[in-house]
């Protein structure tokens, strides 16, 4: 078999991979030691998987691969955010960032989680790009693993060496869209054994898919974070037009119930400061009453332009007015330093090269009757 048609086991869970051991006759600890050179270790080459033998490495080698995507451009920025292009088995792209910490050595990467976007939210350079489709556990959990590759961290380090110590799913694409995959990868980059990513150093954003956010709490624990950006329902659904299928009421209402947010843990609410659109004193204030009774943290992103794009970033000067207000009423609002906007990877600027498919898709979706920032996603 070509290296194309054979299972790649990375993106398998622990019980589909011992299933798969099973399939070619093995038995069930074969699963925990691949787990561990796979995860743990990183390896990509069964014959230097020293802990199995030579016998049942020629076997692996030839029913498997442990395959990443493809670096098709890495570029680092002078402020040293990284961000690949990667492009897939089928030809489409999508985009990974490492976003370096400020104060610390270490740092958080982004994750995508849809080739394009199944949102159109008019701010958003990702959200030009109409959905191609989901990315598949396996594209997902690689995303991570490569950063790991680019940065020589491997085996898993333990939590006061590793410099990629936290993961955003604030990539190209809806998390909460791409639920089902989403979520095998994050518990395989949860698991002690492998990865190891705990918990609390993943942050799930989501626009507001409202119906999903109570299940992701549930089921993954995860952090959560709001990618809100107007206090009113006029403006969100001009700007987001998913608030016209969940607005505000429903979205809060979802926040309140999420599970795991407390004080300790509180949800982070995501807004993008466009000048004269929701960067007033009066926002701040419909911002605090929409928030009160929450765990509540916010992240103030002034606007990253990018080409064509019809909005401009607020001036400091009410950014600051903002931020100030927000935090004197007892909130964190901390003012997002741009990050990698020289290489087009800073907030709201990723977006794959890969158009092939674009107009296609559309069509489908006209011809269908199907809008496409109202679409869920299609199975991967």
């Amino acid at each position: 078999m070509s290296d194309t048609t054979m299972k790649n086991l990375i993106g398998l869970s622990r019980e589909e991979l011992a299933a798969e051991m099973a399939s070619i006759g093995e038995k069930p600890f074969r699963a925990k030691q691949l787990w561990h050179w796979l995860y743990n270790r990183g390896e990509t080459d069964f014959a230097k998987m020293t802990s199995i033998s030579k016998v049942m490495q020629a076997r692996l080698a030839e029913h498997y691969v442990v395959r990443r995507p493809l670096v098709e451009r890495e570029l680092t920025s002078v402020d040293t955010t990284r961000k690949w292009l990667l492009k897939f088995e089928d030809g489409n792209e999508a985009e990974t960032v490492y976003i370096p910490d400020e104060d610390e050595q270490r740092g958080a990467v982004c994750i995508s989680s849809q080739v394009g976007c199944t949102l159109t939210c008019k701010f958003c350079h990702t959200g030009t790009q109409l959905l191609v489709r989901n990315l598949t556990s396996a594209e997902i959990v690689g995303q991570f693993m490569l950063a790991r590759d680019s940065y020589g961290e491997w085996p898993t380090p333990d939590d006061s060496t590793r410099l990629l110590s936290n993961i955003v799913m604030m990539g190209m694409g809806e998390p909460l869209y791409n639920y089902e995959n989403v979520a095998k990868a994050l518990k395989i980059i949860m698991d002690g054994e492998g990865i190891g990513i705990s918990k609390r150093r993943i942050t799930l954003s989501t626009s507001g898919v409202v119906p999903m956010m109570a299940q992701a709490g549930a089921e993954l624990g995860v952090n959560l974070a709001i990618s809100l950006h107007a206090v009113t329902d006029d403006v969100r659904s001009q700007i987001m037009p998913i608030n016209k299928k969940y607005p505000l009421k429903e979205l809060m209402a979802a926040c309140r119930d999420y599970p795991g947010a407390s004080n300790a843990r509180r949800i982070t609410f995501e807004y993008v400061m466009l000048k004269g659109i929701n960067d007033s004193l009066a926002d701040a204030r419909e911002l605090l009453r929409l928030v009160k009774g929450l765990p509540a943290k916010f992240n103030l992103i002034p606007f990253n332009p990018w080409p064509g794009s019809e909005y401009e970033c607020s001036s400091m000067k009410d950014i600051r007015a903002f931020s100030d207000f927000i935090q004197d009423n007892g909130y964190s609002a901390p003012i997002r330093k741009s990050r990698g906007s020289d290489i087009l990877a800073a907030c709201g600027q990723l977006r794959s090269e890969s158009q092939r498919q674009k107009c296609s898709r559309l069509n489908e979706r006209l011809a269908a009757g199907i809008a496409d920032e109202h679409h869920p996603a299609p199975a991967a």
